[in-house]
């Protein structure tokens, strides 16, 4: 018996199993958001040896979280084939040992010794981000009626950007008692504990959902990742989502250094500003999702695009406690809208039965921006002892995805 057999409601409709589902979505996702907590990690490794850092250059300091996101994005597609054939329960508790161990393995990582953080947070946890990552929206959705698609989408998505808000200052904190090799292993243990209570609840409806007082929906065509490919909505909304991720992940992976080299009298309060970033994140998430429902998908995505172009532009010239507040918010605000806008959009576009593999396929956009957004922001500020020119190409990315936006459209054969 599988997950959607054993775990049928008992009543006809949606009930409440599927807002169990989707809190639990969330849950899973504010434990998996421990990548958005990396840049703290970044500061103390940036650190001398004897102030209790490793002694890296900021690139080297990017290089786990970089492999991290590489791998996320890379495993969405076969935990998105296996969420679909298996269920999301496997998925999820999967991705929940996976991280749990990879932070504990990073713990044995040290000066001059970064194979086991590349291997544990980098391979593990990253492979861990993209397991329980894909069990959770696609999950959630199923129960629920396609209007409420973007809400729920945004709910569940919206833990992985709320992390921050206590992973920041609890690894700060664990930081500044048992070093970065203590953090690591108390987090890794703790997260897995926390996650594999969480996945128990993460299953599928019975299929089909049957609301009631409603007569079942007829069988429509659910395009499948050959057909998805062959059309160019996908590869618009590829380019779209690779240059919003790597503006994002730019700014989220290195906002505490960002912070320690625009401003000195900030060094100490980075790590709320990380924190607050997150807040926002989660909030684009769910405002993004809820108004999409209402204005359009696309149409969002380009007042996003702009907003956060802006907001790029501005970045250079920030020097004190409030301008990081207020730049830091719209883009963790933007950014955020973009986890919801594009599986949402999948959804519209090609349909819930193979919205795993699908949306896996499109996520490796994210990789792509996340993996060159923080490398180069790294390298250009080894280089040049400031962020300035890659906040300006970021922003020119920016403009082009949502001129891009114009010509994105729902395929036409896929109209129902």
């Amino acid at each position: 018996m599988n997950d959607t057999q054993k775990d049928q409601p008992k009543t006809q409709g949606h009930g409440n199993r599927g807002w169990i589902v989707a809190f639990s979505g969330l849950g899973l996702n504010l434990a998996l958001g421990v990548l958005y907590a990396w840049s703290v990690f970044a500061k103390q490794m940036t650190e001398a040896i004897g102030a209790g850092g490793w002694g890296l250059t900021k690139t080297e300091a990017s290089l786990p979280y970089m492999l991290a996101i590489g791998v996320f994005a890379v495993m969405m597609v076969p935990a998105g084939r296996l969420q679909d054939r298996l269920g999301p329960r496997v998925a999820a508790t999967a991705g929940a040992i996976l991280t749990g161990a990879g932070m504990v393995v990073s713990s044995f990582a040290g000066p001059g010794n970064m194979l086991p953080v590349l291997l544990g947070f980098g391979l593990m946890a990253g492979s861990g981000f993209g397991l329980g990552y894909a069990a959770a929206t696609p999950a959630a959705i199923k129960w629920f009626p396609p209007e409420k698609k973007g809400m729920i989408t945004g709910i569940v998505v919206s833990g992985f950007g709320l992390a921050p808000v206590y992973i920041a200052p609890l690894t700060t904190y664990l930081l500044g008692l048992y070093g970065v090799n203590g953090a690591f292993r108390i987090l890794g243990i703790a997260f897995t504990i926390v996650t594999l209570v969480l996945t128990r609840f993460i299953v599928n409806p019975p299929v089909p959902v049957v609301v009631a007082g409603a007569a079942a929906a007829p069988a429509v065509h659910s395009p499948d990742w050959r057909e998805m490919l062959g059309t160019r909505a996908f590869y618009l909304l590829y380019i779209e989502f690779t240059f919003t991720a790597l503006a994002g992940l730019m700014i989220i992976g290195h906002l505490a250094k960002i912070i320690a080299v625009q401003t000195g009298g900030l060094v100490q309060t980075g790590f709320m500003l990380v924190a607050t970033m997150a807040v926002f994140n989660a909030s684009g998430r769910l405002m993004a999702g809820f108004l999409s429902d209402k204005f359009g998908r696309i149409r969002t995505l380009a007042v996003v695009c702009l907003t956060q172009a802006a907001v790029m532009l501005a970045f250079p010239g920030l020097d004190g406690m409030l301008g990081f507040f207020l730049g830091s918010g719209v883009v963790g605000f933007s950014y955020g809208a973009c986890l919801a806008l594009f599986p949402a959009t999948t959804g519209d576009f090609w349909g819930a039965k193979n919205f795993g593999l699908n949306y896996g396929i499109l996520f490796t956009a994210w990789g792509v921006g996340g993996m060159f957004g923080p490398l180069l922001a790294g390298r250009i500020a080894d280089t040049t002892g400031s962020y300035q020119l890659a906040y300006y190409i970021a922003a020119a990315l920016l403009v082009t995805a949502a001129v891009l936006t114009r010509f994105t459209r729902r395929p036409v054969a896929q109209e129902g």
